[in-house]
């Protein structure tokens, strides 16, 4: 549950809950809580499946339409290294932001890092720790500039349900970044890996999928308290670093330290997630890739660490690019899902999908085609 909630969580994540904290101000929390709600119905619907069936997103889809699995996995593999390359660039701005370390550098040492965790002998059981804990320091960190600047806490109740603005752009592009692409596979594609699949796990495998979206949650509440202080007080937001001008309007100088360490956090555990997810989506190339997995993981790190080194511009497009591609699989990946919960019981083992899960998870599911048109638009536009 920490690593699809802190693969969601990462400097796309910051950046995108300041902004729309800064456009919408408290009116932004019903757009959270109603993203929330729609989060759960989709990691419910998409890790139980998964779950029962003991085995991966591509290979289900494969099950169910010949060829459908390598074009999931496809998108999704792309769509986590445009990804990750944002988050490598996250976290040299963070080490940049800490230590004024050049970014190239401050790149070059997260992406040591990450490999290292994935090179030691339990490279499963480090990354779990590892992202266990950064997210625990993140959390306590926002909570901090949170109570520090003072949020109008009770307009934010009021218009989480009675909100004076309501931007359904806002609400879908939430819930693209927090389920959309790789990262709703995340925790589901880990749970098989650790043997906590079939009908007898469905308890650990909802509670699990539920407090991934929580923990998400958690950390954008509290992003958005810490922001909505600053804003409520009538400070300027800087365009170019929204986010770390916030954190310094409400720390001083310390603010800048405190929101490198988040940054970075966010970030590294980002990489994390995306690399090992990515690679999960490989496996459906054969078993050569399972017998090799730290490797590839390693390599789709130092992949996107070059990228990064050697490109000319920043990243905003890629990350724009890889926007849209989480809008386009998001319906894919899901539609396959609730068609395998609905006609598939042979793929669950004859277990009888509840009728209300299947329900909430379609409403949803036509929620991502809006988003998925969305994406197509965005797409066209940026080329």
């Amino acid at each position: 549950m920490f690593l699809m909630a802190t693969s969601a969580i990462g400097p796309g994540f910051i950046t995108q809950t300041t902004a729309f904290t800064a456009q919408l101000a408290s009116a932004f929390a019903f757009a959270i809580a109603v993203s929330i709600l729609f989060d759960i119905a989709i990691q419910l619907n998409v890790w139980r499946v998964i779950g029962i069936a003991g085995r991966r997103a591509q290979d289900l889809a494969n099950s169910v339409l010949p060829g459908s699995g390598y074009v999931l996995a496809a998108l999704d593999v792309l769509g986590g290294l445009v990804f990750n390359i944002g988050n490598v660039a996250g976290t040299a701005l963070g080490l940049d932001a800490i230590f004024g370390l050049d970014v190239r550098l401050g790149a070059a040492i997260s992406s040591a890092v990450a490999i290292g965790i994935f090179l030691v002998r339990q490279a499963g059981v480090a990354m779990d720790r590892v992202v266990v804990l950064l997210g625990v320091v993140m959390i306590a960190l926002t909570t901090i500039v949170a109570i520090k600047t003072r949020p109008p806490v009770g307009e934010a109740l009021r218009q989480t349900v009675a909100p004076d603005t309501v931007s359904f752009l806002v609400i879908t592009t939430l819930i693209g970044g927090t389920v959309g692409g790789y990262i709703v596979y995340a925790g589901a594609h880990r749970l098989v890996d650790n043997g906590i699949k079939g009908e007898e796990f469905v308890p650990q495998i909802t509670r699990s999928s539920i407090t991934g979206v929580m923990i998400t949650g958690l950390m954008r509440v509290l992003l958005f308290l810490a922001i909505l202080g600053v804003v409520a007080g009538g400070r300027k937001l800087d365009e170019l670093n929204p986010a770390g001008s916030a954190f310094e309007h409400a720390l001083g100088t310390t603010g800048e330290i405190v929101f490198g360490v988040i940054l970075w956090s966010a970030a590294i555990t980002s990489v994390i997630g995306a690399s090992y997810t990515s690679t999960s989506f490989l496996k459906v190339l054969g078993g050569w890739v399972t017998r090799w997995e730290r490797w590839v993981v390693c390599g789709f790190i130092v992949v996107s660490t070059l990228i990064f080194v050697i490109a000319k511009t920043t990243p905003v497009k890629l990350l724009i690019f890889a926007g849209g591609f989480n809008g386009l699989i998001l319906p894919f990946g899901l539609g396959i899902v609730l068609w395998i919960a609905a006609r598939r019981r042979d793929l669950l083992g004859g277990y009888r999908y509840p009728g209300w899960l299947l329900v909430i998870g379609i409403v949803a599911w036509v929620l991502t085609i809006y988003l998925g048109y969305n994406s197509l638009t965005g797409l066209r536009d940026l080329f």
